[in-house]
């Protein structure tokens, strides 16, 4: 029977950490890879990460995009599904909630009796005729006239390149940032500034590094994309579905 010296036992225990500790590269290659079975974009620098994100985008042919916008002291909750040829969701403002359809340049609004009654008297209280009129415009599509002051603000609502324009753009000098997960998937951050003021955007380890979440700067709202180039159908309402306004649409 052999008995090691406590110097042998030293030796036999520092050796594997030696190999891990000798020099800077063994200390890296020992250390969890945070990138291992990525795609690989957490290596890049901050401005090429956003360049991926943004060229993955640009190819894309749908999204859902839901969450919060402020604009002009206005907000605006979204939940939108959008490709190049139109678009259907939800838009909630301060004072109502509608539904949008856009199939190619044919734009529908479809809202309750409440944001149809906007027309109102002096004193605040809608007339017996907006009451009539809103009662039969409840829950059914109205088409959207292109010469409508309100055709261009609510198309804006509908229109991929111009929503993912606005939301992939950070502002400032790119920043790496902290690793996180967006549903379930694992995303860097690329932050507009080393606070984040000109945004902060995730962008997906895993797959095509598409966006998947923008957090505004300046606390102008935070939202999630997801759903990347998984298609949905779009198509016209019926004429059952459809009334027509008669006149300028209510502000939104």
């Amino acid at each position: 029977m052999t008995v090691r010296t406590p110097s042998s036992r030293i030796r036999r225990a520092v050796t594997p950490l030696a190999l891990c500790a000798g020099l800077t590269v063994g200390l890296t290659a020992c250390a969890a890879d945070p990138d291992e079975g990525t795609n690989g974009v957490g290596r890049l620098s901050a401005p090429e990460i956003e360049g991926k994100a943004r060229s993955a985008a640009n190819t894309a042919r749908a999204v859902r995009l839901a969450g919060t916008l402020v604009s002009k002291g206005d907000t605006f909750k979204l939940n939108m599904r959008l490709k190049q040829d139109g678009a259907t969701g939800s838009v909630t403002t301060k004072n109502s909630t509608f539904e949008l359809l856009r199939v190619g340049d044919a734009l529908y609004l479809k809202a309750d009796a409440g944001f149809w009654s906007h027309e109102a008297q002096g004193d605040g209280t809608p007339t017996d005729a907006d009451t009539e009129a809103a009662d039969k415009l409840d829950d059914k599509y109205v088409k959207v006239p292109q010469g409508d002051p309100s055709y261009k603000q609510l198309r804006g609502f509908t229109d991929m390149d111009l929503l993912l324009a606005g939301l992939i753009g950070l502002h400032g000098d790119k920043v790496k940032g902290d690793r996180d997960q967006i549903g379930g998937i694992r995303t860097i951050k690329v932050k507009g500034g080393q606070a984040g003021d000109g945004g902060t955007l995730d962008v997906a380890l895993e797959g095509t590094p598409y966006p998947l979440q923008f957090a505004r700067g300046g606390g102008a709202g935070i939202v999630v994309l997801s759903e990347w180039n998984k298609d949905f159908p779009l198509a016209a309402p019926s004429k059952d579905e459809t009334l027509d306004y008669g006149k300028q649409l209510p502000r939104t």
